[in-house]
């Protein structure tokens, strides 16, 4: 019997993405794409609550489910720091970077012209099945850019993408590698990089359960690092 195999062009093409750690049929993280399901039933709901708060925001979160945790284990820390800052949170659990483009052509920031954007996406475009860091890096900058179109008039606050993964792995050396490479979008006017994901770590490098339950999902105490961290950044950019 004669044993299976593959073309020599295929075979090569294989190769060399193997080698530059591309992931065959991966989903592009800079065309925009809608999702379905309870994700596309918060999506309608944020562009309602963006509706009602149009013209009245002076700080808008945007990011995934670690963006929109704000509204579960980090309601608390929410009220405390954002309570009375006119904020309004558009993070929608399990969003990539193609997901956010999306939802910016699309109402999620309609008739909003916030002082600050928060936002820190990418770690979903992460997985070593998704996409390349290259890849991830053009996905945030492509957000960035697009918000900064959309909302001329806003202050972008970029996060580094949180550390994940109980302990060192090649998920964190990507997220580590890109963030690397975001801090190079700090234009010193428009756009502000922060990265604070070592506050997460205990120093062996471990992210411990007390502030990521799951390696990837912050508690209460991991909201509030979070908050504690960003404020001094966040209070100047407000006041400019």
């Amino acid at each position: 019997m004669m044993k299976p195999y593959l073309p020599i062009p295929v075979l090569l093409l294989f190769v060399l993405s193997l080698a530059a750690g591309a992931t065959v049929g991966a989903a592009s993280p800079v065309e925009p794409a809608p999702r379905e399901g309870r994700a596309q039933e918060r999506f309608l709901q944020l562009n309602e609550r963006v509706r009602e708060h149009a013209g009245e925001i002076d700080v808008l979160f945007v990011g995934d489910s670690i963006t929109q945790g704000w509204e579960g284990a980090g309601r608390e820390v929410w009220e405390t720091f954002y309570g009375d800052r006119k904020a309004v949170n558009i993070g929608i659990g399990g969003d990539r970077t193609q997901h956010v483009l999306w939802r910016l052509e699309n109402g999620n920031i309609e008739g909003l012209s916030p002082k600050v954007t928060v936002v820190m996406i990418g770690t979903n475009n992460s997985g070593l099945d998704r996409n390349t860091t290259a890849e991830m890096l053009e996905g945030v900058t492509a957000v960035v850019e697009r918000i900064g179109e959309k909302l001329p008039d806003t202050k972008i606050l970029l996060l580094g993408i949180f550390p994940r993964s109980r302990h060192f792995d090649e998920q964190r050396g990507k997220i580590t590698q890109v963030n690397q490479a975001l801090r190079l979008l700090d234009d010193g006017e428009r756009v502000h990089f922060l990265d604070f994901g070592h506050v997460f770590l205990d120093p062996d490098g471990s992210i411990p359960e007390r502030l990521m339950p799951d390696a990837l999902h912050l508690s209460p105490e991991g909201y509030r690092l979070w908050a504690e961290a960003m404020e001094d950044e966040l209070a100047a950019l407000l006041r400019d």
